[in-house]
């Protein structure tokens, strides 16, 4: 579990400053706007009435930071809106009845006497445009930071996207990659000539899908798996039996969405990572649950001389942040190395 955001983060901004300055400007201007105050008899006279007015308007104000502190942080996704602001307008009206009456005791207790002229319809707005106020400016606040977010995530996934295809296309026109594959070629072309046909035809189509795909954010599994198979046919031809592919997908499942190229980049880190002899053959398997994609190989690493920087699983992660707030999880045990990739489903028209 993550660390807790703490209360800037909520609230998409730091509010010391808000609070030191905003509470006592607020409840000095409260009396002379809705209750009648006047500073004729000078400051000294008025200190009371700042000093109540201070004392309603620190309640209010913390009353519905908490509110708004507590629900954001329960309910933070941008599907979740409604029901948060449903819920905090509820809390704020439940906190704003409990507060007025233990204040208005309090008011009692100290023997300060309403303003005369001053109706409880008056002191019922006064109470009530504080809290529409303080609701008022921390929610353009919050807005505004989601805003500015919103920008900076468009400006990242543009970058993201741009070294997504350049991940693809590095591992796919590598000179390993190429070498291997033409290796390949000159071994099939002589023995059966069939083949070699299926195999360039094969080797097009990766190369014609990642140029296809450049500009496409998110795209459906079944597309993507068409283009795996055109892979694996390719890696399989050059390690043959000692690496197995086990893909399972219900037909149903087909339409739902992932970011391009995320499939290819975990088989090729699998082929990267792993020994495949005939010794050590190596098992991919590919299945569906939960609406969830799961990639899971046995676990048989190479020993490299340089550790492996995870850029091609950093850079699926990345992009689906911006898609889905499911997280791609990745497991690694002893025996099995897992990686589950959420399945985006987008609406009808989208």
């Amino acid at each position: 579990m993550g660390k807790e955001k703490n209360a800037k983060e909520i609230l998409g901004f730091d509010d010391t400053w808000f609070l030191i300055l905003g509470i006592p400007v607020l409840s000095f201007c409260i009396p002379f706007l809705f209750f009648k105050a006047t500073l004729a008899d000078g400051l000294m006279a008025y200190l009371p009435e700042w000093g109540v007015s201070m004392m309603y308007t620190v309640a209010y104000w913390m009353a519905c930071r908490t509110i708004f502190i507590h629900f954001r942080r329960r309910f933070p996704g941008q599907q979740e809106t409604k029901k948060r602001v449903l819920y905090i307008s509820g809390a704020v009206l439940l906190a704003y009845a409990v507060v007025n009456w233990s204040l208005d005791y309090v008011h009692v207790f100290m023997g300060i006497l309403p303003r005369e002229g001053v109706t409880d319809f008056d002191y019922t707005v006064g109470t009530l445009m504080i809290v529409a106020l303080v609701g008022t400016l921390y929610e353009s606040a919050f807005l505004y930071d989601r805003w500015k977010k919103s920008i900076l995530e468009t400006e990242q996934l543009k970058r993201e996207n741009i070294e997504s295809q350049l991940e693809g296309l590095k591992s796919q026109v590598n000179p390993h990659f190429l070498f291997n594959s033409l290796n390949t070629l000159t071994y099939i072309i002589p023995e059966d000539p069939d083949k070699a046909v299926h195999f360039v035809q094969k080797l097009s189509k990766v190369y014609r899908y990642i140029l296809e795909i450049r500009d496409k954010k998110l795209i459906s599994l079944e597309e993507e798996l068409s283009f795996l198979h055109a892979y694996l046919f390719l890696v399989l031809e050059r390690f043959g039996d000692n690496l197995r592919a086990d893909i399972r997908v219900p037909d149903d499942a087909l339409n739902l969405q992932l970011v391009p190229l995320s499939l290819q980049i975990l088989f090729e880190n699998v082929v990267k990572h792993n020994i495949i002899s005939e010794e050590r053959p190596l098992q991919v398997e590919l299945w569906v649950e939960n609406n969830r994609l799961i990639v899971r190989n046995n676990l048989q690493r190479k020993r490299q001389s340089m550790p492996s920087t995870k850029l091609g699983l950093q850079n699926i992660r990345n992009r689906y942040a911006f898609f889905s707030e499911e997280k791609v999880d990745v497991i690694e045990t002893k025996d099995f190395f897992t990686v589950s990739l959420p399945l985006i489903r987008v609406p009808v028209g989208v």
